[in-house]
């Protein structure tokens, strides 16, 4: 028998970490094509704090929930009429339009991947937000290959810390970093080539210093803003960047002689502004080719630290002071 209330984390007004409160909320409905699942752990986002502020507008909700929260690991409890593949008591992780923040969420099946049997619920709660969204920027958009070389901005966050190991895996001929001094040996550690200190070093000068032709393939930025005008002039012929956030400036400067006589490719990508089908064909794209790397832990999550549900706005403040390395995780039974 299911609790008919659960315990969850909302907010009345946009505002500070400190908005965050524990409430008793009802269970959600399931539909059709849904699972029931019982949250074990569930990660932080950057859209989690962005939504807190107001930045999504004043009513958000994506597909799923107006509570925050976009990915979730727990166990099926229930299934919609239609969900052929999963049965109850299945370990499964996986991504929701928000709802995340709470002891139970639904999510669509289509969206769901079974949890590897040797991997922990607070594991698996950094993968799909971070590996799905990796994926989708380097390989699927930027068209990333063999022997390219490749530089991700803000790589010691999860999503940083899964393109590290994706571009490593898929035989990368160079992997270069920016983040802060704190971060810098630790992406060393996984495996990049040249890490630099965003806060003391320029990229753009490093690269046409120390990198073979002066340039890279590809860019994977989560910035924007001034970083525009040294990303466009830091790629080679046919380069591409992959836009997936936007923590600086809404704009730049951008070299329309160098983008039209490099022939430049820019794209920007949010997976909360693609269709329900399109997310599950990101989710199907990762689990055919990363699936068993994780299951052989050649890919692992990066996790940074765990807190109890109830202490979310802790969690908050910790991504807000970009303290963490790696992904930071909520526990709800300690709710």
């Amino acid at each position: 028998m299911l609790p008919s209330t659960m315990q969850a984390i909302d907010y009345q007004d946009f505002g500070p970490p400190s908005v965050l409160s524990s409430v008793q909320i009802e269970l959600p409905k399931l539909r059709e094509a849904d699972l029931l699942v019982q949250v074990k752990a569930l990660g932080v986002n950057r859209a989690d704090l962005n939504q807190r502020q107001g930045k999504y507008g004043k009513n958000p909700t994506f597909g799923d929930s107006p509570l925050l929260g976009l990915e979730i690991a727990g166990v099926v409890v229930d299934l919609g009429t239609e969900v052929s593949g999963f049965k109850i008591g299945d370990r499964v992780m996986g991504i929701v339009g928000g709802g995340a923040y709470a002891q139970y969420a639904r999510i669509d099946a289509g969206m769901a991947t079974l949890i590897p049997s040797n991997m922990s619920d607070i594991e698996a709660a950094g993968v799909t937000e971070s590996f799905v969204t990796a994926h989708q920027a380097l390989l699927h958009l930027g068209s990333f290959s063999e022997g390219e070389t490749v530089l991700i901005h803000g790589a010691g966050g999860g999503v940083g810390c899964a393109l590290v190991q994706m571009a490593l895996q898929s035989g990368a001929g160079m992997v270069i970093t920016t983040s802060s001094g704190a971060k810098i040996d630790r992406l060393r550690n996984l495996g990049v080539h040249l890490a630099i200190d965003y806060a003391s070093e320029d990229f753009r000068e490093i690269i046409a210093g120390k990198v073979p032709g002066g340039g890279v393939d590809v860019i994977i930025d989560i910035m924007g803003g001034d970083y525009l005008e040294r990303n466009i002039r830091s790629l080679n012929i046919g380069g591409r960047i992959i836009q997936i956030g936007m923590q600086g400036e809404r704009s730049g400067t951008l070299p329309m002689d160098l983008l039209l006589q490099r022939r430049l490719r820019i794209e920007g990508t949010v997976m909360k502004s693609v269709s329900l089908q399109e997310k599950r064909n990101m989710t199907n794209r990762f689990q055919a080719r990363w699936l068993s790397d994780l299951e052989s832990k050649k890919i692992v999550p990066v996790i940074d630290k765990s807190f109890p549900l109830a202490e979310a706005a802790l969690a908050h403040e910790y991504m807000q002071e970009a303290k963490n390395f790696g992904k930071i995780i909520l526990i709800p039974s300690s709710c």
